[in-house]
């Protein structure tokens, strides 16, 4: 077993080391990833590539059965990218049982391993991702309330204070965007880290889809500040690829006369809008790993912290596995299940022991 397993297993994280290990990683295993994360980026670049040209196109066309067909396009472009959405979803929970397999045996980390397990549970994975999405949606409902609700009191707060000073008044607004913003972002991590472990549980400890949700619910406390600082590296590293990326393709659209500017999109050139949809996916792509890889460490962190899972780890590396015995079912599961999680019957109420805690009457 590689240093990077026994350092991982070991120890809790912090933000800082869960995202060196994830960088750590990615730089192991690049080509890898890669290939793990592209199928689902592919197909949001596909449905993002339809709805840009869709979009586009409606309101240059004069014929209504054009308009007709690029609606339908654009209906169809808005599916595609959500189903690559939820695909990303479920491969992070096939990528994560590749990683505790890693961790365990030293299994290499392959997207074969990946999609095999992405297969054995898809239906499952697909549940579990939607409603993880439409849990997503609310938070962000609920937090662009709470951010408006902020915004308004800044907002009344500055007519009064409008006839005072105008410096006053600027900075007041200053003040309480920032705060509107704090406060929205941090309503949206706080419920959106509820259902970060969703495909873990399922596929790391077998669980069904409504048990996988509360598994993930109760798993979740105190990961809002590493959730958000993975999001914000992956956010500025994505970014970053972005622009050195988009760079060759701004220079050859200066010389040929196109205003690159970000207020003139819908001016732009088909060629143009199209190019830079693809360059933006193609640095997702790059960066996606990344935020696979911080989400799986995540969730074996959090095991780490709450459970002693590095215990159950080391167990798992030196032991042979728990012999099954008849009539007998644990209550506790493997550190990797292989199937569904273990239901736990108790025994029929005559044969219960009602003797002392040793057994001794």
């Amino acid at each position: 077993m590689n240093a990077i397993n026994d350092q991982l297993s070991l120890a809790p994280l912090g933000a800082g080391d869960l995202i060196d290990r994830a960088v750590r990683m990615y730089r192991q295993h690049f080509f890898t990833l890669i290939r793990i994360a592209a199928p689902p980026v592919l197909l949001s670049a596909l449905g993002s590539t339809i709805t840009t040209i869709a979009f586009r196109e409606i309101s240059a066309t004069g014929s209504d059965i054009r308009l007709a067909l690029y609606v339908f396009l654009l209906l169809g472009g808005g599916a595609i990218t959500i189903c690559g959405s939820l695909f990303s979803v479920i491969v992070i929970g096939g990528a994560t049982r590749n990683l505790v397999a890693h961790l365990l045996s030293n299994e290499p980390v392959s997207a074969r391993a990946t999609y095999r397990a992405v297969k054995e549970r898809f239906w499952s994975l697909l549940g579990g991702s939607i409603l993880v999405a439409l849990w997503l949606g609310l938070a962000a409902g609920i937090a662009s309330m709470g951010g408006g609700m902020v915004f308004w009191f800044v907002a009344i707060a500055s007519f009064v204070l409008s006839s005072i000073s105008p410096w006053v008044t600027g900075i007041v607004v200053a003040i309480g965007t920032i705060a509107a913003t704090v406060l929205g972002v941090c309503l949206f991590f706080l419920m959106a880290g509820r259902v970060a472990y969703v495909p873990q549980a399922i596929m790391v400890e077998g669980r069904t889809v409504s048990g996988a949700i509360a598994r993930s619910f109760g798993l979740a406390s105190g990961n809002v500040r590493r959730l958000m600082a993975m999001t914000l590296f992956t956010t500025f590293a994505t970014y970053s690829a972005l622009m050195l990326l988009i760079i060759p393709l701004g220079w050859y659209g200066y010389l040929n006369g196109v205003d690159i500017s970000p207020f003139s999109r819908f001016e732009q050139p088909a060629w143009y809008a199209i190019g830079y949809e693809v360059i933006w996916q193609c640095s997702h792509i790059l960066l996606a790993p990344i935020w696979m890889l911080g989400l799986s460490l995540l969730y074996v962190d959090e095991r780490v912290r709450h459970e002693g899972y590095d215990v159950e780890l080391m167990a798992s590396r030196e032991l042979p596995e728990m012999p099954k015995l008849p009539g007998v079912i644990s209550p506790f599961a493997p550190a990797l299940v292989t199937g569904r999680a273990p239901r736990f019957v108790p025994p029929p109420p005559g044969q219960m022991n009602t003797g002392s805690v040793l057994g001794l009457s």
